[in-house]
């Protein structure tokens, strides 16, 4: 069916990346990854995070929280800021997919954010055509890609608490067969953030800790067209702790860690004694006619090998930031999803610099698992502190 293609082709990115990093066994009996629809959504858009190995729930806070985590915009220190992501995606398969973000916000006096980012990722040229006398494309071509658009309010409820919603919207456009029966794919979805920030004494240093708390694009599910079967959106879990140590006036050492669980059911699998006909049965059940609420509920107790694999649902990663007179930055960081679940596990090292007006960031990623595509990817990120821009020009009220 139409439908089914094109959730193939939405899951191809992730599915080439954790398919070939697993061994013929563990893919006949133990392999088993969440899948879902719209996938640049759990892709981490800038250079800051994905130079500490993914995190960013519980850091502090920055111009591309929004992402992360929306209620650390209210202690944000500067008042606005803009900044711009981009990500060349999968270039050991191919060299014309990209990810590209805006994410901005507005302090609202001392205690409130309003914030926003536009994604846009690219799947590259299509060639739909092919001759296989001459084995060479002859058809139309056509540029898939997915998009959300966001905008979040965040507040302080005390010196050190917040909290933040927001609301996206989502539109998919990976149809491949321009017929009647397909059609790009829409969605909304909200998110609910916590962030706790304060400090203690510790190792005789007064250090900031951070704890924060993101649950993301819970929302509509979303359907191409082609049949009555509509997919799940990456509804996310995460949860992260940060400490900073300062260890002088001009040196400081941020130690972070973030858990992510997927709030989606489990597909699932063919037993060994189920008709076909029992299993698309089961399918429709269990898992399409499951409404987007229920499934977050689901997704803590559906997995087919009990309460062992439901922990392998959880993807953790740890993260370091040196930070030299709030000017210089070296990352490094590590994150770890199970074999049985994709299995992208990868170092991460970046580093930034930042200027009055505005901070560039990179970072770069190593696979520790072999054959994996993830290997080589490069982020960067070119921020701009516009109450930085409003000084050099004399402009500040």
């Amino acid at each position: 069916m139409t439908h089914n293609r094109l959730l193939r082709a939405t899951m191809f990115l992730f599915a080439v990346t954790v398919v070939l990093s697993a061994t013929a066994q563990d893919k006949k009996n133990m392999f088993n990854p969440v899948t879902y629809s719209v996938t640049s959504l759990a892709i981490a858009p800038d250079a800051r995070g994905g130079g500490m190995g993914d995190v960013g729930a519980a850091t502090e806070a920055d111009v591309n929280s929004q992402y992360w985590n929306p209620a650390k915009y209210p202690f944000c220190v500067g008042r606005t800021g803009v900044a711009l992501s981009y990500t060349p995606w999968l270039r050991k398969l191919v060299n014309d997919i990209n990810l590209a973000q805006v994410a901005g916000f507005y302090r609202i006096g001392d205690y409130s954010a309003i914030s926003g980012s536009l994604r846009y990722f690219s799947l590259g040229e299509v060639s739909l055509g092919y001759n296989s006398s001459t084995g060479m494309a002859d058809g139309m071509t056509i540029n898939p890609y997915e998009m959300a658009v966001d905008v979040a309010y965040s507040r302080m409820l005390s010196e050190t608490f917040s909290m933040a919603v927001g609301m996206r919207f989502i539109y998919s456009d990976i149809t491949y067969d321009y017929s009647s029966e397909s059609s790009a794919g829409t969605a909304f979805a909200a998110d609910i953030a916590m962030y706790y920030n304060n400090y203690y004494m510790m190792f005789g240093r007064e250090c900031g800790l951070g704890i924060g708390l993101n649950i993301s694009n819970i929302g509509s599910k979303i359907s191409y067209g082609g049949d009555d079967n509509s997919e799940f959106i990456p509804t996310n879990l995460r949860l992260g702790m940060n400490l900073t140590i300062p260890f002088d006036e001009y040196n400081r050492l941020s130690i972070a860690a973030d858990a992510n669980k997927l709030l989606v059911p489990t597909y699932p699998k063919l037993e060994g004694d189920e008709t076909t006909e029992s299993y698309n049965q089961r399918v429709i059940r269990d898992y399409y006619d499951v409404s987007p609420i229920a499934g977050i509920f689901k997704s803590f107790s559906d997995a087919p090998n009990g309460f062992q694999e439901e922990l392998e649902e959880i993807q953790l990663s740890a993260g370091l930031e040196y930070s030299y007179n709030d000017r210089f930055f070296l990352r490094a960081g590590y994150h770890d999803e199970s074999a049985n679940k994709g299995n992208r596990k990868y170092l991460t090292a970046g580093a930034g610099f930042k200027m009055n007006v505005f901070s560039l960031d990179a970072s770069y990623v190593f696979s520790t698992a072999q054959s994996n595509p993830l290997d080589q990817t490069m982020r960067f990120t070119l921020a701009f502190d516009l109450d930085g821009i409003q000084d050099l020009f004399g402009q500040r009220r």
